[in-house]
Order: C-alpha cells, then sequence, then structure tokens
C-alpha cells in the first residue's frame, strides 16, 4: 500500500474487477442456447472475448488512478485521524496536571513545554493539518506557569520588604554577574538567557547581612531578629506625624565638630570608598544594597529567562515585571518614608541611615530599568512594543521622583531639627546680656547645631553619590543661612559682651556651612556664601576678620 507507484499491479486488478462483472451475463446466456450452440456460435464467442479484451486496455488506466487516488485519500485520512487522536490524548495528560504544571520551576516546565512543542510539530507535518486544540491547552498552561510564579514573587517579595532592616549587607558575586550580564550589549542582542545557575537559583539562599548575620529568603520571618537595633553611633530619627524627630550624636562623636576644620568634609568622601561590603555596580556606579534589593535583581534575572524561553508570552511576562516594580516602589514608599517599617518591621526609628539605604536601592532601581526594558522588549511583538514600553517608562518615572522624595525628607529632617535648637536661643541671649565672661565660646546651640549637621553629613557621604550629597547640602546650606539669619536678625543685643557673644556664635556657624559640600562651588568668593554672610557684614564689619 505504501508503494502504489510502480510495484502496484494497478491495471490486472481493474481487469480482473471487470471480468468479473461481465461473467454472469456470459454464463446465462450459454445456459439459454445451449442446444442451438454450434461453430458459428464458438466465432461469436471469441469475437466477444477479442472485444472484452479491447475494453478491458481502454478502462484499465481511469480504474487505476481512481483506485490510487482512493487508497491515498483513505490513508490521508486515517493517518489524520491518528494524528488528532494523539493531539487528544496528549492534550489530555496534559490537563489533567494542569494544577502541577504552574508550580514546576522554570527548566523543569521547559522540558514539558518542549517535549510537546516538538510533539505537536512533529503529528502536525505527519497529519497536514494544524492541530488548534492541543496548541491551545499549551498555551494555556504557560499562561498559567507565568501567573503563578508572579504571583508567588509578588508574595514573597511583599514578605522581604515587611522583614526589611535597612542595613547595608554585602554583594556577592553572584548578582554582580546578573547585572554584568544585564548590560551586556551581546546578550541583548542575541536574547540569552543570563540568570544564575540552577544551584543558585533556589529561594534558600543566604546573604550576610553587615552585622555578620544571615537573612534567609526562602523564610522571611528569620531576618526578625535582625531588626530593630538601635545605632549604636545615634541616629537621625522620623517619626510619623510629629514634631519631636530627634537627631543625637553617638558618644565617639561628642568630641567632634564640623566647624573646627574643613579637612573633615574630605575625610567622609574618602570613607566612602573604603567600605568593607561590596557594592553592587552598574556602568561602573557602585550602590550600596540592602536584602530586598538584591532579591528584586534575582526575580528580574528570572522574570528575562522566563521572557525568553517563552517568547510567545513576552507581553505577559513584561506586564508582570512592571507589576512586582510597582509594588517594590510603593511597598518601600510606605514602610520608609510613610514610617510604617515602625510597625510592620519592629524599627524603633527611621533614621538618616535608612532613608540613605532606600535612596541608594531605589536609585539602584531606576538605573537598571533601562536595561530590563531593552532586554525584555526583545522579544515583545511590535504591536505590543510601544505601549509596555510607555508603561515601563512611567514606572522608571516614578522611581526617580521616589528617590527625591527621600532626598527632600533628608533635608525636612535637618529642618526641623534646626528649628529644635533655634527655639533655645532666648535663653541663650539672657545670658550673654548678663555674662561678663571674656573668653568667647560657641553656645549649646551653635555645638549641637554643627554636631548634628556634621553626623548627617558623614551618613550620607558614606552611603550616597557625591553628587547626591551636594545636591541635598546644597539645600542644607540655603535652610541654615535664611532660618538662622531670621534667628539672629530678631535678637536684641543690650551689651557690648553680648555682641562679642553673638559674633563668635555666626563664626562658629558659617564655619560649619563653608566645610558643607556644594553644588557649583564659587571660587571667587568664600563657600557656600549666602544671608548669615551678609547679616555678619552688616553687624561686624571689619570686627568679623573676613
Amino acid at each position: 500500500m505504501g508503494n502504489l507507484n510502480g510495484h502496484y499491479a494497478a491495471a490486472s486488478v481493474a481487469a480482473a474487477i471487470a471480468h468479473g462483472a461481465s461473467a454472469p451475463e456470459i454464463a446465462q446466456e450459454t445456459d439459454g442456447h445451449a442446444s442451438s450452440f454450434s461453430p458459428h456460435s464458438s466465432q461469436n464467442a471469441s469475437r466477444l472475448t477479442s472485444i472484452q479484451g479491447r475494453g478491458y486496455d481502454t478502462a484499465s488506466p481511469n480504474l487505476s488512478r481512481n483506485f490510487r487516488a482512493d487508497i491515498l485519500r483513505e490513508n490521508a485520512e486515517a493517518l489524520f485521524a491518528a494524528c488528532d487522536a494523539a493531539h487528544g490524548r496528549w492534550a489530555k495528560i496534559v490537563g489533567i496536571r494542569s494544577q502541577i504544571h504552574p508550580k514546576l520551576k522554570l527548566q523543569e516546565f521547559l522540558s514539558v513545554y518542549n517535549i510537546s512543542q516538538d510533539f505537536i510539530s512533529s503529528t502536525e507535518k505527519i497529519g497536514g493539518r494544524l492541530g488548534y486544540s492541543i496548541r491551545g491547552t499549551l498555551q494555556s498552561q504557560a499562561k498559567s506557569f507565568i501567573e503563578f510564579q508572579h504571583e508567588s514573587r509578588m508574595a514573597k517579595m511583599k514578605a522581604l520588604l515587611d522583614q526589611e532592616n535597612w542595613a547595608e549587607i554585602d554583594v556577592p558575586d553572584e548578582f554582580q554577574s546578573i547585572v554584568t550580564s544585564l548590560c551586556s550589549s551581546e546578550s541583548v542582542t542575541a536574547g540569552e538567557s543570563y540568570a544564575a545557575s540552577d544551584d543558585t537559583s533556589s529561594s534558600n539562599e543566604v546573604v550576610s547581612s553587615s552585622e555578620g548575620s544571615s537573612m534567609t529568603a526562602a523564610d522571611p520571618t528569620n531576618s526578625s531578629q535582625h531588626i530593630g537595633q538601635p545605632d549604636s553611633n545615634g541616629a537621625v530619627d522620623h517619626m510619623p506625624n510629629t514634631d519631636s524627630a530627634r537627631l543625637s550624636v553617638g558618644p565617639e562623636n561628642t568630641n567632634s565638630d564640623v566647624s573646627t576644620s574643613s579637612h573633615e568634609n574630605s575625610a567622609s568622601v574618602k570613607e566612602r570608598g573604603k567600605s568593607a561590603l561590596r557594592m553592587l555596580y552598574i556602568r561602573g556606579v557602585g550602590y550600596h544594597m540592602v536584602n530586598c534589593g538584591l532579591y528584586l535583581v534575582k526575580m528580574m534575572s528570572e522574570y528575562i529567562d522566563m521572557n525568553n524561553c517563552l517568547p510567545t508570552l513576552s507581553a505577559e511576562v513584561v506586564h508582570r515585571v512592571a507589576e512586582i516594580l510597582k509594588l517594590f516602589n510603593s511597598r518601600t514608599a510606605h514602610l520608609v518614608l510613610g514610617a510604617n517599617a515602625l510597625q510592620v518591621s519592629g524599627l524603633r526609628s527611621i533614621t538618616a541611615r535608612h532613608l540613605a539605604m532606600a535612596s541608594q536601592v531605589i536609585g539602584f532601581t531606576y538605573a537598571i530599568i533601562p536595561e530590563i526594558r531593552r532586554s525584555l522588549l526583545f522579544k515583545v511583538p511590535e504591536t505590543y512594543k510601544g505601549l509596555l514600553q510607555s508603561e515601563l517608562d512611567r514606572v522608571a518615572t516614578d522611581y526617580k521622583n521616589h528617590r527625591d522624595e527621600i532626598h527632600s525628607k533628608l533635608v525636612q529632617i535637618m529642618r526641623e531639627r534646626l528649628l529644635v535648637h533655634l527655639r533655645s536661643l532666648p535663653q541663650i541671649l539672657e545670658g550673654w546680656n548678663r555674662s561678663e565672661d571674656t573668653d568667647l565660646q560657641p553656645s549649646q546651640f551653635a555645638r549641637s547645631l554643627t554636631k548634628e549637621v556634621g553626623y548627617l553629613l558623614r551618613t550620607l557621604s558614606k552611603h550616597l553619590h557625591e553628587e547626591d550629597v551636594q545636591v541635598i547640602f546644597g539645600q542644607v546650606v540655603i535652610i541654615l543661612h535664611s532660618q538662622i539669619y531670621d534667628a539672629f536678625s530678631r535678637l536684641e543685643i543690650s551689651t557690648p559682651q553680648a555682641k562679642r557673644s553673638l559674633l563668635c556664635e555666626v563664626q562658629h556657624v558659617l564655619g560649619c556651612i563653608r566645610s558643607l559640600p556644594s553644588e557649583n562651588p564659587s571660587k571667587s568668593s568664600p563657600q557656600n556664601w549666602g544671608q548669615l554672610d551678609e547679616f555678619l557684614a552688616q553687624n561686624f564689619g571689619s570686627e568679623s576678620g573676613e
């Protein structure tokens, strides 16, 4: 049956069929005229036989072609029916496992998915028709896999954020490799997968914290024992909805003073590069990281793996990536800027260090979003690309605004601390007017204020980029000038001794302001020139010594 051309004797079969059809008629005619059979009848019979022979020869090609066509059609229908039945059986097996497949690891699911795709392609070639039913079943399970993986990661990320203590941790080489591969133009062009190996992709990985402890991502509750520890060297506290925020300096800083020398700023900047903890670098820029930030990087690599391995569902993956980035951004703002970490994570206060670390993580994510977008959109069809690109751009804008809000919060905290210190000026002025002590020293107001400004500078210089520190302290300098100028202008100086004390006070504060970073350092005028300098010139003139 399989080799009808050439080897199958179709003509003989057709002749046999024709002969079998005419045989009964010949037999009946012979029976009716048996008595009159004669040599003349023998001649007629031979003539009939020769005529039938010529009929066989004429009908043989047409019958052969029709016979072959029928056989081929029946074979094709039987083959398609077999393939269709196989598709149905395969779809039934896959459907029975619909609750299991979404929970598999990516490589395990891909083994089922790829085998099914190969089976479908092979049977479609054999049967000659597309298997719409089984393709729909497989595509539905692939969507279920992505959805389940996304929901589990969303829940895990929320748990990690709720347990985060916003302490800097060391960055393992695995995460740096992910970022480096993500920024590689070769991997983006070729659409390569750059996630870590299966050995390191399990969620039981342990990341060491800055205090030598560890946090296990598989069990976020383990991290609760590492949170809520008070700062050993003081902190800038931000309490929600109150004016009682405190900025304190630890015991080791009691003898330090920003205004004593301007070289302390440069020492703080150098300290930033001497941290024992490794940072996470992207395009040559280093970022300090916390636990949840590293696992966000890990999750991004896993989403990109899914995008590369399931290209027909790349639009679904991109949408899920935007969702988890939004969750990370909004939840971080809720916990840190909104100070809800005090209730959720058990932190006693939100410090300048916590805000700085949140700024670093948010800033890093903002920096890596363009690389994530480029890798993901590589697989997206053109019809969806514009819409998904706009969605990711909006997410990036939200991250930038969040980082700016954190910096504004740091400035606000410093402003609140300044206002607290300014309340003590009336009592200090009374002491100046009554005092006859010729040994001039800065008041408690000036010493406390400059210490807190110095602590904030050291903290931010250690954790933030230099340009961010300059932007923040550029605003702090403006606030110091304007608020202190207004407060000093309202003081009623009644004695020469009080005037000399005020001069000492102004010079001490200006010494602190001079040492602060500046966005636009001026070579001609003193560093961070402002209203307090004008106050000094107007009220003391040549006495100021400047």
